[in-house]
């Protein structure tokens, strides 16, 4: 009892937490004067709060014992496997989808000016929403018909029949996580790339600070060429190294979330499908399912709130609803809002 008490609980935690921080991320995108900035963004936090809203209190209801008497018709199971398809397609191709956007912010800045407009970001969701429903409708289209009734558990993909089944979810996982790994690992190593770049170049030694112009012999004078020479050539390996350190780190942190909330989750499916003799409902499933879904309470604040522009505007938005005066800090201005300078320092 204690142990469905826990997991109840951690579901509804992560639930509200994915509802509070997608409508937090969405009110300060919306409000910024860069609203086509971090249109992708905004998408990502409203397939979250629909995640949130309709496809994990379902989640909740399946998983728990506490709801073990609910009984849902064939139609309403459909319903529930094409919420859960769509919506976790929906998010991994958003996500890979602001990974090739945050390559161009830094790597080609100047074409990303020119070619990111409102036009194409709008044809960027219909694409990643049209692709979702297509993998969803394939999922369904060979599912059993008829007025049958079953335990809310059991609205999984393995209720369909096994040579479809299997077919369907090889699919599902090439084209929803393979690829999209592929394509995040790629874009990241070469923003990586870039950033490393970039610390190593930064800086250099001013050439008064290593040769002296002309020769003096006073002892104040050389005292103070070596002085220079001591403090400041030892100062700018460590920052160049650390500059680096925290490019991995970032990076690391950004790719590891997303592979620790879904490899476990098409692992578990492809296993489930391609192994003979398992079956893929039960305790298993239920948890790879919330480790999973854990990526919508996790998304607004890797791709939300670390961002330096979107803090600013929180911390400003707090202080004006306690009626404080603002601090010049909190002031952004257009020329520094620019969010591949965001990123490219968040690198560095």
């Amino acid at each position: 009892i204690a142990q469905e008490v826990v997991g109840l609980f951690c579901m509804i935690l992560l639930t509200l937490t994915a509802l509070v921080a997608n409508i937090v991320v969405m009110v300060i995108i919306l409000k910024t004067p860069l609203f086509r900035k971090f249109i992708f963004v905004c998408h990502l936090c409203v397939v979250n709060l629909l995640s949130a809203i309709f496809l994990m209190p379902l989640g909740i209801i399946s998983s728990s014992s506490c709801f073990n008497r609910v009984i849902y018709s064939i139609a309403e199971c459909k319903a529930v496997l094409f919420l859960n398809i769509c919506f976790i397609s929906a998010s991994i191709l958003t996500i890979s989808v602001i990974s090739v956007e945050r390559y161009y912010y830094i790597v080609h800045p100047l074409r990303y000016e020119v070619k990111m407009t409102i036009r194409l970001a709008v044809a960027g969701v219909i694409f990643i929403w049209v692709k979702s429903v297509l993998i969803t409708v394939l999922a369904l289209v060979a599912w059993p018909h008829g007025n049958g009734a079953s335990s809310a558990s059991r609205c999984t993909v393995y209720w369909s029949p096994g040579a479809h089944k299997k077919v369907f979810v090889i699919l599902f996982s090439i084209t929803c996580f393979i690829l999209p790994t592929i394509i995040i690992l790629a874009v990241y190593s070469s923003i990586y790339r870039v950033a490393r770049t970039a610390s190593l170049q930064q800086a250099p030694v001013p050439a008064q600070a290593v040769a002296p112009r002309a020769r003096c012999d006073s002892i104040a004078s050389q005292v103070t060429i070596l002085t220079a020479r001591i403090l400041m050539l030892p100062r700018l390996i460590p920052d160049r190294l650390l500059g680096s350190n925290k490019a991995i780190l970032t990076l690391v942190l950004i790719v590891g979330q997303f592979l620790c909330c879904w490899l476990p989750f098409f692992a578990f499916h492809l296993h489930s499908s391609v192994a003979v003799g398992t079956v893929g409902s039960g305790h298993g499933e239920m948890v790879v399912t919330w480790i999973a879904y854990s990526s919508f309470a996790i998304n607004p604040f890797f791709y939300g709130l670390l961002n330096r522009q979107i803090r600013e505007e929180l911390a400003r938005l707090r202080r004006s609803c306690l009626n404080r005066p603002l601090g010049q800090e909190f002031c952004l201005s257009i020329s520094e809002a620019s969010v591949q300078e965001n990123f490219l320092l968040f690198l560095q």
